[in-house]
């Protein structure tokens, strides 16, 4: 069981990390990032390979990068799908209980890519207000978290100089995951 345990944290992990870095990619092209920031290059440089060949049969639509969207969506159900043949008896899966769980998978990844993105800026953001100076990782965190924290900063703006609106976002996006039961694998 411990093996199968290992197994299943390695995939998982890996399948996470490429799928935020392709959920990355949307999102960068979604917010107008910079995409000549060096953080930028490593994630197209990290995606091309599959997305490339995927842009030739799905084109883009309205200024949205489509092929993106459909590469993060069979990445997922890719990683589910081994799961299901490792751990489960692929013969006896509900389907509806499947699909209801790739949808909470995918609102997970993206709850959770938030989370990180939010956590992670805002710790930069003091680090950097101490030390000064241009950090490319920073910059490219807050282009992609500043659409989810200007609704926050409206409802509550910065109090002398401290801006809590990471802390209730975050706080919203933990309280949506408790209340759909969002979670990583069974």
């Amino acid at each position: 069981m411990h093996v199968n345990n290992a197994f299943l944290f390695l995939v998982t992990t890996l399948f996470d990390i490429y799928i935020s870095i392709v959920l990355a990619r949307f999102i960068l092209q979604m917010v107008r990032a910079d995409f000549y920031n060096p953080v930028s290059q490593f994630i197209v440089k990290a995606t091309n390979p599959l997305l490339v060949p995927l842009r030739k049969v799905v084109p883009g639509f309205g200024g949205l990068d489509v092929a993106s969207l459909v590469l993060f969506v069979g990445l997922i159900m890719v990683k589910l799908g081994l799961y299901i043949f490792v751990f489960h008896d692929p013969g006896q899966v509900n389907v509806v209980a499947l699909f209801i769980f790739f949808l909470k998978s995918m609102a997970n990844t993206i709850i959770n890519f938030f989370l990180f993105v939010i956590f992670v800026s805002a710790i930069l953001s003091w680090v950097s207000a101490a030390g000064g100076g241009y950090n490319p990782f920073a910059d490219i965190l807050n282009q992609i978290a500043e659409p989810v924290l200007a609704p926050a900063r409206k409802v509550i703006p910065p109090m002398g100089g401290l801006d809590i609106s990471p802390m209730l976002v975050m706080i919203a996006m933990i309280f949506i995951k408790q209340l759909f039961g969002l979670s990583g694998m069974p």
